[in-house]
């Protein structure tokens, strides 16, 4: 029995981190521990200050919107970029802009300068240097890792985040409490070098690169019409658009909840958030080792996104709605996981660039729509239903998902029975 015992325990450990057993990756994967919990840090910390400048929803969604708006409109062209051209020299040149950029609002906060303005103008910049950096992120893990680990690479990542989305937040709000805003852009800025010192250990002789695509004219229309010839491919991004405009707006709703709802303060804020991350880290644990990427999995998986953010909406205190937030977690990375790996691996090598642009146009992009409506929701009817509207827009998504896939089925048998 004991035996038995460690032998499933070391096959367990093997599937779910079988991605860190590829060094680049490995190398890419601490580089990113540091990077990301110093975005978490600016993420709580943009937030807090804006509501701090202004004491508005709706100026904490423009800010949101003011920071994807170049993604919704340029981000096909960053998939474009990320076919033509070197993805790790990409990644050089986007990590460092955001680091620059980072310690910019780090520095203009801890000087008292900043206005609310400048920090409209910092999220813009950071969004067009993201135009270029998503897609060559997403299209670079299998580069590293080949298609095999892709999930559990893209699984392991997300998982990463959403523990970042506990360690920065916690770090933030102790850095907020005792020493203010300013040092968490400040170190925020200084961990994005961390990726680039990692980007530059990497064997290049090990990575399994995509030819790039030569530069012609068209090429951006030739991934739309890919886009829409290919069904489980158009479905899944449009399960992602409707899901990314409305549900994966916490950036908004949550510190709306804590702050309106729940009487609370940055800490509060940093608590729903850091349960976010928690349960989305168990779930990616759980998740690394699973197989089988099919698109009713993807349905499911939208359907009880929404019902979990639904349940946290209506908690009657801030224990219980971050409770049921480590619920959201869970289901929020099986989610993003599953689309993102779907999509990969259904696209040609030489579309995935731009395939994995329009996952970003709807996963990141649609905030920029989002972000405003859920801000407004949340003031004209009260917090709860900005966080609400999320989960009812998921639960949509999961029944357009499940028709489309219907008809592809019925599709397929008469074309079969004829």
């Amino acid at each position: 029995m004991r035996e038995h015992f460690f032998r499933y325990l070391r096959q367990f450990s093997q599937e779910t981190f079988s991605a860190l057993h590829v060094r680049n990756f490995r190398l890419y994967y601490i580089g990113q521990i540091i990077s990301t919990s110093g975005t978490f840090m600016q993420s709580i910390a943009q937030a807090w200050l804006v509501l701090k400048l202004t004491n508005s929803g709706t100026a904490l969604g423009l800010t949101t919107a003011f920071q994807y708006v170049p993604i919704l409109i340029l981000g096909p062209y960053g998939g474009v970029i990320a076919d033509r051209f070197s993805k790790r020299k990409i990644l050089y040149i986007t990590q460092t802009i955001s680091g620059v950029l980072a310690l910019i609002l780090g520095l203009l906060v801890a000087t008292s300068l900043v206005k609310v303005w400048m920090v409209y103008v910092l999220a813009f910049c950071l969004g067009m240097t993201n135009v270029f950096d998503n897609p060559t992120r997403q299209t670079f893990y299998i580069e590293m890792v080949g298609a095999d680990n892709l999930r559990n690479a893209v699984t392991l990542y997300s998982t990463l985040v959403n523990l970042a989305r506990i360690i920065g937040p916690a770090i933030a709000a102790g850095l907020i409490a005792f020493l203010g805003l300013a040092p968490c852009f400040i170190i925020n800025g200084v961990s994005y070098f961390a990726v680039v010192i990692m980007l530059g250990m990497m064997r290049t002789n090990e990575l399994l690169v995509t030819p790039p695509v030569p530069s012609a004219k068209g090429q951006l229309q030739e991934g739309i019409k890919y886009v829409i010839s290919t069904p489980i491919i158009g479905s899944s991004l449009l399960m992602m658009a409707i899901i990314g405009t409305l549900t994966f707006e916490f950036q908004v709703s949550l510190p709306l909840i804590a702050q309106f709802t729940f009487k609370g303060d940055a800490s509060s804020y940093a608590f729903l958030s850091a349960a976010m991350g928690f349960g989305a880290a168990m779930g990616g644990i759980f998740f690394a080792s699973r197989k089988g990427i099919v698109p009713y999995k993807l349905v499911s998986a939208s359907l009880l996104f929404g019902l979990a953010v639904l349940g946290a909406a209506f908690m009657p205190t801030l224990v219980l709605s971050g409770l049921v937030m480590v619920v959201v977690g869970i289901c929020s990375i099986n989610f993003s996981s599953l689309g993102n790996s779907l999509l990969q691996l259904e696209s040609s090598p030489q579309m995935r660039g731009r395939v994995m642009s329009f996952w970003s146009v709807a996963f990141l992009g649609t905030t920029t729509i989002g972000g405003p409506i859920v801000g407004w929701v949340a003031e004209m009817a009260g917090a709860r239903w900005g966080l609400a509207l999320g989960g009812l827009a998921a639960v949509a998504a999961a029944a357009l998902g499940a028709v489309t896939l219907r008809k592809l089925k019925s599709g397929t048998a008469a074309s079969g029975g004829e």
